[in-house]
């Protein structure tokens, strides 16, 4: 008896959560959150608020997990083949977590009709399951931002209109990263080496939506028919603390700089001594071959969209690799003269791509290109 009671209780409570709804008083908004100190919390998150106090429910829905547990999780991760996953939680404990973390939370209220709120809150109940939880992320295109504007879109079947906030300027997606990250940091400093010259283009209004900074600014002057989105406005909180921006002694263009300094002092002895260091030459073409090697793998190799066309390559060339063992030698076969030439051309061709905005490189890169070609130079002419 008690155990058909149970079997009861347990249907009752599955079809009540399917067909619960809300009540007039419900409200649905759009949490923003800051960024935080870290490279993979410094674009911030974007998220779903359903509140109800008629039926005590309030809760976040986001699309900005991944589970760590998952088989080859950085393999996959490195691929671009990592699923992740929808997320629900009470506000509470959001609340306490952000709150703790010191980043910034603010909210949207969505002036949507009931009908709209009931739609929406289908969708995230529907899209919660388990079998309908995981989806292929990508950065630019399908994120935990872009997951809220297309939701919404389609709960209110795409009568929502985007007006541009006021002084808007469109920019590149790496210009883009960079309000995020700042130019020279070792997190902007490999963004700018992995992603490719796909990301040098100027991002459409509705492409700047992949950041939750601008579906914030572009749900404040949007529009559904002839009324706003947003409702109301609110910080509930503000961040106390600034960011911090790291010791100058460690950034990438000091680092990057004082081996360009060892390269070309060294290059300098070898030239008066009439003597090459294969030592020297040896790290340097084992390095620039090992990162072209994983800059050629992520173009060819991945699903990520972003690394693809990546002319990096240009100053590190994979087939250094190979050329490796002749600089070894104390007597080069006499294709390496020629070889030499070549990455002399390449490093040209970097600087024309730069010069006319095909990538933009990090701007570390100088002291350490400008050593390569004082080098490779010394070498070509020895």
């Amino acid at each position: 008896m008690l155990q058909r009671l149970a079997i009861i209780l347990v249907l009752f409570s599955v079809v009540w959560c399917h067909s619960q709804t809300l009540s007039p008083d419900a409200e649905i908004s759009v949490l923003t959150i800051g960024p935080g100190d870290n490279l993979n919390d410094a674009f911030g998150h974007s998220a779903f608020r359903v509140k109800d106090q008629t039926h005590r429910i309030d809760l976040v829905y986001g699309y900005g997990e991944y589970d760590f547990d998952t088989p080859n999780f950085y393999l996959k991760f490195a691929q671009g083949k990592l699923e992740y996953q929808m997320s629900k939680h009470n506000f509470y404990d959001i609340y306490r977590f952000y709150t703790h973390h010191d980043r910034t939370i603010e909210e949207q209220v969505l002036n949507l009709s009931q009908d709209e709120k009931e739609k929406l809150f289908r969708l995230l109940t529907e899209n919660y399951k388990p079998e309908n939880r995981k989806y292929r992320y990508d950065f630019f295109f399908d994120n935990c931002a872009t997951r809220i504007r297309d939701v919404l879109q389609q709960a209110v079947e795409d009568s929502m209109v985007f007006v541009g906030p006021k002084d808007f300027k469109a920019k590149t997606f790496r210009s883009l990263i960079y309000d995020h990250t700042g130019k020279n940091n070792w997190g902007s400093f490999g963004i700018d080496l992995a992603l490719g010259s796909v990301i040098d283009k100027t991002a459409t209004p509705y492409e700047h939506m992949f950041l939750p900074k601008y579906i914030h600014a572009f749900f404040a002057t949007a529009k559904l028919g002839n009324r706003d989105l947003v409702k109301s406005s609110s910080v509930i909180y503000n961040r106390k603390n600034k960011a911090n921006s790291g010791y100058f002694v460690f950034t990438p263009f000091v680092v990057f700089g004082i081996l360009s300094i060892i390269i070309v002092y060294c290059t300098y002895c070898d030239y008066k001594r009439g003597k090459r260091s294969r030592l020297l030459d040896a790290i340097m073409f084992g390095l620039t071959g090992l990162i072209g090697t994983i800059i050629a793998l992520l173009w060819f190799a991945t699903d990520h969209t972003a690394t693809a066309l990546n002319y990096n390559v240009l100053w590190a060339f994979p087939l250094n690799l190979l050329a490796l063992a002749q600089v070894l030698r104390s007597q080069q076969k006499p294709w390496f003269r020629k070889y030499i030439k070549f990455l002399i051309i390449l490093l040209a061709l970097m600087a024309l791509h730069w010069l006319f905005g095909m990538q933009i490189f990090a701007l570390s890169l100088l002291p350490l290109v400008f050593a390569l070609t004082v080098r490779y130079i010394y070498l070509a002419r020895n």
